[in-house]
């Protein structure tokens, strides 16, 4: 786990105890474990971060689901190892429901066990799209809760913070999606996006110092890139 470096060794114990439980359990039922999210391409944080894992089983009948539970329950409040159980024949039928998560999983991603059923999908562009364009506007959307709620208290800042951050993921894929090649950290992409939509992204990465400089920085990336993405789904029509 070569690649997992980044997690400190307490976690990785878990994980790794948590990967043997799994295979013990499950047999032949077990399709694969597959690490993804920040524990693989940088970000991961012992104090506030989780490690992402994805159990793929052929079936997912209760008594299989209900033998696991302990397993998952004690990687979850011992070391936040957050397990989604997905089926192997769901994984495909589902791609164009979570292209991005998907894409994602197959581009960067650390097997503990078994296959990785992400690397051999194929997922349509016009799907990416779609799935960047909602992700983007829910960010939007739930900006304004959290200005008529939080804006002037001492809060502010964190949940501005946070919205930047959940911004990342859908800017790095428009911006593939455009064909530019970008590192997935926050500050690369900050940087990238801000440069390809005339935004200056210095008062993003003060937030908590200026949440109200951050917000209209925020707010403007946001418009400008949702604009990009729908004369991009304009011209595909």
């Amino acid at each position: 786990m070569a690649k997992l470096d980044s997690l400190s060794p307490s976690v990785k114990t878990r994980l790794d105890e948590l990967a043997a439980s799994l295979v013990k359990i499950c047999g032949k039922n077990l399709v694969g474990l597959v690490v993804h999210g920040s524990a693989v391409h940088g970000g991961w944080r012992e104090a506030s971060s989780d490690v992402d894992l994805i159990c793929v089983l052929d079936d997912d009948p209760e008594s299989v689901l209900a033998s696991i539970g302990p397993a998952l329950e004690l990687a979850r409040f011992s070391a936040r190892i957050e397990t989604m159980i997905l089926t192997r024949a769901e994984i495909s039928r589902s791609a164009d429901c979570f292209p991005l998560l998907y894409s994602d999983i197959a581009r960067a991603s650390i097997t503990l066990a078994g296959t990785n059923p992400f690397e051999a999908l194929t997922i349509a562009v016009a799907h990416k799209r779609i799935r960047i364009e909602q992700e983007l506007r829910e960010i939007r959307i739930r900006m304004r809760r959290v200005a008529t709620d939080m804006s002037g208290a001492a809060s502010f800042g964190g949940a501005v913070e946070r919205k930047i951050k959940q911004a990342r993921g859908p800017l790095w894929a428009l911006l593939a999606y455009r064909g530019e090649t970008v590192e997935e950290t926050l500050e690369a992409v900050l940087a990238a996006a801000g440069k390809a939509y005339d935004v200056d992204p210095a008062p993003l990465r003060r937030a908590r110092e200026d949440p109200a400089a951050a917000f209209e920085a925020l707010r403007k990336l946001l418009d400008a890139a949702l604009a990009d993405v729908d004369n991009r789904g304009s011209e595909a029509a």
